[in-house]
């Protein structure tokens, strides 16, 4: 079959332009993503198209999703529902008092007499966020409250709670615990500008091997956030069955999934944790072989700053990991089955040192343009936008 080709322009100034004046017919960009490093952007990617996809992961074992999941033994749902609020429509046409009802928090000085009162408010209509809501979507959200009140142990612990997150448990427990039909029953009541999803719909965590030997297994150990950030590299990431014991495990991709990944006119391994936000998507089985059937653009926009969880690892070891991941240890053959086109850098930032001849030799090329324009250590979500559009 033919191909065709065009110069590459970063930024693509007309082509940004185009997608802005229409962004119902914008393109597909999809993202192996998890946590919040990527929400500024897709709050700004959603002005020039309505049809990105994120696939979050759902093995997070920390914060407020952690008591969910020990409650429950259910996947962890905050990301999913932070990349959801990023992506909602925020002007007029969308729904702003459930917009500010599902981003609300419980208070975290009340005392649980006091938090399960306001639970019991929202259950019933009469706390101040869910009167000005009005039917049908204030009974379908009332059903998913009421459901997680019926089944919530009597010492559970709502201090700091998301109530967006107790609204996807409450969905869990009564869509037969599946997450794929409350996330869009959620997603349209905040009329979500893009689609997210998990990588898959199954209970499991992250497990990694140091380079000293030890494994830790629960992502909150993972990060440095909950817990001392790691002083020996990672050597080897898994999945696996719970968080006592090492039970290693091999889902399968969804068909839905599947499809979505072949069919996107974008694929980008975007800035976040390395280990626990990225390459936990790709541990799935069947990711892989998806990616590689997309003839698509595939880009890799690197973290800035520091990140605990890459402790030992450089640029250019990162890039030769996901070749390897996603080409069964041989990354050589990128170049006739290509995971990954395009390392996007800011033409300013010190990401390390850089083998281009290595890079070339792998079919990987190398494109910079300004991508931070604060003195912060921080991607500009509109340039960054700007330049992932102008690829496609």
């Amino acid at each position: 079959m033919p191909k065709v080709y065009r110069q590459l322009t970063v930024p693509d100034m007309v082509r940004v332009h185009r997608y802005q004046s229409l962004p119902e017919l914008g393109p597909t960009l999809l993202f192996f993503s998890g946590g919040s490093a990527l929400n500024k952007i897709s709050r700004c990617l959603k002005r020039y198209t309505h049809h990105s996809v994120h696939m979050v992961t759902p093995f997070d074992s920390g914060g407020s999703s952690a008591k969910l999941r020990d409650a429950f033994d259910m996947p962890a749902v905050g990301d999913l529902r932070s990349r959801i609020m990023a992506l909602a429509d925020e002007t007029v046409l969308g729904q702003p008092d459930v917009y500010e009802l599902f981003s609300y928090r419980m208070g975290t000085r009340a005392n649980s007499k006091q938090l399960f009162l306001e639970l019991a408010a929202l259950v019933d209509g009469s706390h101040p966020l869910m009167i000005p809501i009005v039917a049908p979507m204030k009974a379908l959200i009332q059903t998913q409250l009421k459901r997680l009140q019926e089944r919530l142990p009597e010492d559970f612990d709502l201090r700091g709670a998301s109530v967006g997150n107790l609204i996807i448990a409450g969905g869990y427990l009564s869509y037969q615990e599946l997450l794929d039909p409350i996330v869009f029953l959620f997603s349209r009541l905040v009329k979500t500008l893009g689609q997210v999803t998990t990588i898959i719909d199954d209970v499991y965590h992250l497990g990694v091997t140091l380079s000293d030997g030890r494994r830790i297994i629960g992502q909150h150990l993972m990060t440095g956030k909950e817990a001392a950030k790691l002083d020996s590299p990672i050597t080897k990431i898994w999945l696996n069955n719970g968080l006592t014991e090492c039970v290693p495990v091999q889902p399968l991709l969804p068909d839905d999934r599947r499809q979505q990944i072949t069919s996107s006119d974008l694929i980008c391994y975007p800035p976040g944790s390395f280990f626990t936000s990225i390459v936990a998507n790709l541990l799935v089985t069947g990711v892989a072989d998806a990616i590689a059937k997309n003839r698509n653009p595939k880009v890799y926009l690197p973290n800035l700053g520091e990140d605990p969880e890459q402790l030992g690892w450089p640029i250019m070891k990162r890039i030769e990991y996901l070749l390897r991941l996603l080409l069964d240890d041989e990354p050589d053959q990128n170049c006739h089955r290509p995971v990954l086109n395009w390392l996007l850098l800011d033409d300013a930032y010190d990401y390390g040192f850089l083998d281009e001849e290595k890079l070339k030799e792998w079919g990987v090329s190398v494109v910079r343009t300004r991508l931070i324009t604060t003195r912060i250590e921080r991607y500009d979500e509109q340039r960054v936008s700007e330049a992932l559009l102008s690829f496609v």
